[in-house]
């Protein structure tokens, strides 16, 4: 299966709970993929889908965040999907455990908590994110990335106060689905 099937199946399966907003956007993302045969990669102008991964230390109740280096913004893990990715969560798995430092992380069942689309500068016009969460193991040691110019733990309500307003509903759809799973 390729990363565009992938892609295609974990959109599908997508099922937001009661927000008609999420399930807007998985049906933009949807009709961006119809579209758009490359709608994966970097080249397309149209923009293209990301994959991201907040990661989390439930037991001390705490994410951990990047000072992006280019942004200069506190961001979840995640970036651009690369050929070897075989899955969407994959890619998200592989951006976290790069741009964090932490190996041994697992992805939260389930599939993707939450999609964000925002605008980039051109060419491209768009990143449309699906957006995972990654459970730390006990005792792991970040490491800063290229890509970053710091990386912090926050407390869940110290979050609001550093990030902006998509890694706040990134946060709050994650605690959402650590409390089903409970």
């Amino acid at each position: 299966m390729s990363l565009h099937d992938d892609a295609v199946l974990v959109l599908k399966g997508y099922t937001p709970a009661d927000d008609l907003a999420q399930d807007d956007l998985r049906q933009v993302y949807l009709d961006h993929l119809a579209q758009h045969p490359d709608g994966l990669w970097k080249v397309c102008g149209a923009g293209h889908l990301t994959a991201s991964a907040l990661v989390i230390d439930a037991e001390r109740g705490r994410v951990l965040l990047t000072l992006h280096r280019k942004l200069r913004m506190w961001l979840q893990m995640g970036g651009h999907c690369e050929p070897q990715d075989a899955a969407l969560a994959a890619a998200a798995l592989r951006e976290a455990t790069e741009e964090s430092g932490i190996e041994g992380l697992t992805l939260l069942p389930g599939g993707p908590v939450r999609l964000d689309r925002h605008p980039i500068p051109a060419p491209c016009h768009w990143h449309l994110d699906v957006q995972y969460a990654a459970l730390a193991p006990d005792g792991s040691t970040e490491r800063i990335s290229d890509e970053s110019l710091d990386l912090r733990w926050y407390a869940y309500d110290e979050v609001p106060a550093v990030a902006d307003a998509s890694v706040v509903r990134l946060l709050e759809g994650t605690l959402a689905a650590l409390e089903q799973r409970a």
